[in-house]
């Protein structure tokens, strides 16, 4: 090319080497441009997304209806409240949202059967992914849980509540292991996303490297069966082991003494 002649122009038909990534994954890829900014399509669904997160964290968790199908289902189940008083001080304060109240410390340490896994449905920060997908969960892992021999009853439904909440809860109760079912922090591809965090031994004190945690439990993440699925293997995996987090190797599944002649999941 001499200098002359004509630098070429780009095909205005050229494809979009990104597009084709958009169906496999709810990140924001390939939104082109307009001007300096983004196209006025994709400006609004990232606003929409960004209320959709705010609306998660502020919208309340219907305990009511959460207890009420607990019930139908014939899981007796306990309502109790954190330490703060209101979702404004549970958002400033997360310390508060890691200790019982003292009306629900009182009321867990009511005489009850000692559970070996206390399940603990928490509002978190989405009370949208409770109530989307705790139930469907639990639907699937009790019944592998009691098929093992594990005592699960009762369900704790917990408001304006921490993961750590399950330590005292745990501690009250006398549990051998925890699983805190919690709405996860909302992102601006998922506000209805749960989180499983399973506890051996929980007690005050507990840290976040002693915790397995299963994410990302939705529709268009992981299927509730499949949470259920890698919980139990855990939980069989703990009851053998005797630990859990960072110490707990989930690769060699064993049957405990406990679950012997159990179906382990």
């Amino acid at each position: 090319m001499t200098e002359s002649e004509p630098l070429p122009l780009p095909s205005p038909a050229q494809p979009d080497r990104w597009a084709h990534l958009r169906r496999h994954t709810d990140a924001r890829i390939a939104l082109g441009h307009a001007g300096s900014g983004l196209p006025t399509a994709a400006h609004l669904a990232f606003q929409a997304a960004h209320a959709q997160a705010r609306d998660a964290v502020h919208t309340p968790l219907d305990a009511a209806a959460l207890l009420a199908a607990l019930e139908e289902r014939g899981w007796p189940a306990v309502p109790v409240t954190s330490a703060a008083p209101d979702r404004a001080a549970y958002l400033k304060r997360p310390d508060l949202g890691r200790q019982l109240s003292e009306e629900s410390q009182r009321r867990l340490s009511e005489p009850v059967r000692t559970p070996d896994v206390v399940l603990v449905v928490a509002d978190g920060l989405s009370g949208t992914a409770v109530q989307a997908n705790a139930v469907a969960v639990l639907d699937s892992l009790i019944p592998k849980l009691q098929a093992a021999g594990l005592r699960v009853r009762p369900v704790v439904v917990a408001e304006q509540a921490r993961v750590a909440l399950g330590d005292p809860v745990g501690a009250l109760l006398q549990a051998r292991a925890s699983v805190v079912l919690i709405g996860e922090r909302p992102g601006l591809s998922a506000a209805d996303s749960l989180g499983l965090y399973l506890t051996w031994e929980p007690r005050p004190g507990r840290v976040d490297s002693e915790r397995n945690c299963i994410s990302n439990v939705r529709a268009g993440g992981l299927a509730p069966a499949a949470a259920a699925a890698q919980a139990a293997a855990l939980l069989a995996a703990m009851f053998t082991q005797r630990r859990s987090g960072i110490l707990l190797d989930s690769t060699t599944p064993a049957t405990p003494p406990e679950l012997q002649g159990g179906a382990v999941p």
